[in-house]
């Protein structure tokens, strides 16, 4: 019966780590520039004895990557916001040092002057290193990601180009989301500068997740939950009634 337990215990774990995907889903469905997660079920066929014959199939589990399709656009009249057009990402600075790639545009500068993203990683520039916003007057994004300043005492038609986002394409590059939800080169590296990149001043894309359709989700998995757990119940059953064949009379 141990074949049968640790298959059904294999698909208890898997449908765990899918339904924690699905609630930090739907947790981050008002998270600017959010993808949701998606996760991928594989059975693990394994094999014995001497003809070969498949002895069980327990389930491999793994969130498989995200959900890159873009989410609304909605206007915000804030001049820091921006809403990356077409595919391209924006380059920021990770936890670790390494460079990480994001779709959220609720820029801010800190009290020492640093760009970066409502969720603390500063913006990377086209030099490579964090983009630092001296005292200004002001301060616009326009939609090649260049960054204008209007410096102090100068009127808004003197404005001085300071920097410009690096803006990349993930075409032909091995990324994945990581748990910081940042893109990130497989293996390392970054990726290059996409000089066509465009972004809309004034704008945020929402977060692509459906609510409807992560409920029905976690309905669904919630029942192929209760449906393995019920096997573990069922081999439990089968063992004793096995054991009782097996005992001698008295």
């Amino acid at each position: 019966m141990d074949r049968l337990v640790y298959t059904a215990l294999s698909g208890l774990r898997g449908h765990l780590s899918a339904q924690a995907a699905i609630a930090n889903n739907l947790a981050n469905a008002s998270t600017v520039g959010f993808k949701a997660e998606k996760i991928d079920f594989e059975a693990l066929t394994l094999r014995g004895g001497g003809s070969q014959l498949e002895t069980r199939s327990p389930t491999s589990e793994a969130v498989k990557d995200a959900d890159r399709s873009a989410g609304a656009v909605i206007s915000t009249a804030n001049p820091l916001d921006v809403a990356i057009n077409g595919d391209a990402w924006m380059a920021v600075q990770a936890t670790d040092g390494t460079e990480g790639y994001t779709r959220r545009g609720d820029l801010q500068i800190t009290p020492s002057g640093v760009l970066q993203t409502g969720d603390g990683f500063p913006v990377i520039g086209a030099g490579g290193g964090p983009i630092t916003i001296p005292p200004n007057d002001g301060v616009t994004i326009s939609g090649d990601g260049s960054i204008l300043i209007v410096p102090i005492g100068e009127s808004a038609d003197r404005a001085q180009a300071l920097d410009k986002i690096k803006l990349v394409s993930t075409e032909g590059s091995q990324t994945l989301k990581g748990m910081d939800n940042l893109l990130k080169v497989v293996g390392g590296g970054t990726l290059p500068e996409d000089m066509n990149a465009t972004v809309q001043s004034g704008a945020l894309e929402q977060s692509n997740v459906n609510m409807t359709t992560a409920l029905v989700d976690m309905i669904e998995n919630q029942r192929s939950y209760e449906v393995a757990a019920k096997l573990l119940s069922t081999t439990q059953q089968m063992d004793e009634s096995g054991a009782q064949l097996m005992r001698l009379p008295s």
